[in-house]
This record gives structure tokens, C-alpha cells and sequence, in this order.
């Protein structure tokens, strides 16, 4: 039943779900609980009427694996990444065992130079948990790269539901209208950030403004 939950899932995102994805998706569901926060601090939180319209973050320098794709469509980049992914974390790496699940998955996207679509390349990342920091499991798979990422400061804002090209360019629209012009984050690069698996229909996810160094 959760497999054939997960393949109409999939059918909504133009992708379809290879059988070997049955026990990554069985073992994912068994441990959905238990999900290590990717480590921040909180800088500043900007709102109207108690409600946080927006916050400024700091990300330390870590290790995440990551996975690039250039689809037709950002939502079969991300749902072949992560299925790759997915296979890493369950079991395809150097200590042959589940590694853990982190939040969130991070989809660093590129803007056109009219800024009206979203370049095709998406590259999917996943944070290593703690205990893997120091030492990343190496991938079977030649697709995943363990990538030391810099330390990170964004501005990040919280929608829900569905993330399509539309969705996202929406967002981005929205959030720099919040912000209005400024020139202290990146026009051109910025990040999808994926709290919940695909299959929650409004799930939560961020739209991350990258600041300049």
C-alpha cells in the first residue's frame, strides 16, 4: 500500500517509481520519527503582528551529499535525486546501514537571466548526520557527491504545498516584494528547502535568500 501511495506520488511529478525503491521507502516510513535538525543559529526574525514574516539564519560549514540533475521539469530533478539519495541513506554506502534522516533537503536553483524561469540544473542536497560529520559513509552511487559546504547566511521564509517551477518563481516574487531592493542577497542562485517527504500534499518547505559573503 505505501509503495503504490508513493508511485501515484510519483506519477504527479512525471516520474516513475522503480520496484528496488520499496525497501528504502519501507525503512524511511519505519524511522519518519526520528529526523536530525540541520544545525543554525538564528540571527534575526522580521514580522507583522507576531507572526514571522521572515528570518535571518546562519548555517555552519558541513557535509552534505549531493546529487545534480537537469530535467525538464525541477519536480522530476528533485524526485530522481532524492531517490538516489534516498538508496544512501537506507543502505548503498561504505558502512551498509541507514544513516539517518536529516531536515531539510536542500534544492540550490539557478534563475534565467530574465529571471522569468528556473535554469534546468537542481542540485539536491543532504545533510550527514552528526555522527557521520568527521567521516561520510562513501556513496555506491558515482552520482552522489559528498560535498564540504561553507558556512551559510540566508533569509529564509516558510510556504506550503506543492513545489513546481510556478510555485517557486511565485515565492521568490513574493519574497522580494516583502524585502524590497536590496542588494545584500544573491538575484541569480537561491534554495529550496524540503521539511516533509513528497507524499504530504501541504507539506512545509522555505525559500532561502543566499547573503553575499
Amino acid at each position: 500500500r505505501l509503495f503504490a501511495h508513493w508511485e501515484a506520488v510519483a506519477s504527479t511529478h512525471r516520474v516513475s517509481l522503480p520496484r528496488d525503491m520499496a525497501g528504502p521507502i519501507a525503512q524511511m516510513a519505519r524511522h519518519s520519527q526520528a529526523r536530525e535538525p540541520v544545525p543554525y543559529v538564528s540571527l534575526s526574525q522580521h514580522g507583522k503582528c507576531e507572526e514571522a514574516a521572515y528570518e535571518e539564519r546562519r548555517y555552519p560549514a558541513g557535509k552534505w551529499a549531493c546529487v545534480t540533475k537537469g530535467e525538464p521539469m525541477y519536480e522530476q530533478s528533485i524526485s530522481m535525486s532524492f531517490m538516489k539519495l534516498m538508496r544512501y541513506i537506507c543502505k548503498e554506502n561504505s558502512v551498509g546501514s541507514y544513516l539517518g534522516m536529516t531536515v531539510p533537503v536542500l534544492n540550490e536553483i539557478h534563475l534565467t537571466k530574465d529571471e522569468t524561469e528556473l535554469e534546468r540544473e537542481v542540485v539536491t542536497a543532504y545533510y550527514l548526520p552528526g555522527e557521520f560529520q568527521q567521516n561520510p559513509p562513501v556513496p555506491v552511487d558515482p552520482e552522489i557527491h559528498i560535498i564540504e559546504r561553507a558556512p551559510l547566511r540566508v533569509i529564509t521564509r516558510v510556504f506550503y504545498g506543492m513545489t513546481t517551477e510556478e510555485t517557486i518563481l511565485r515565492e521568490i516574487s513574493l519574497f522580494w516584494e516583502l524585502l524590497g531592493s536590496t542588494d545584500t542577497v544573491l538575484r541569480e542562485t537561491y534554495i529550496v528547502a524540503s521539511y516533509e517527504n513528497p507524499s504530504i500534499p501541504q507539506r512545509r518547505n522555505e525559500i532561502w535568500f543566499i547573503c553575499r559573503a
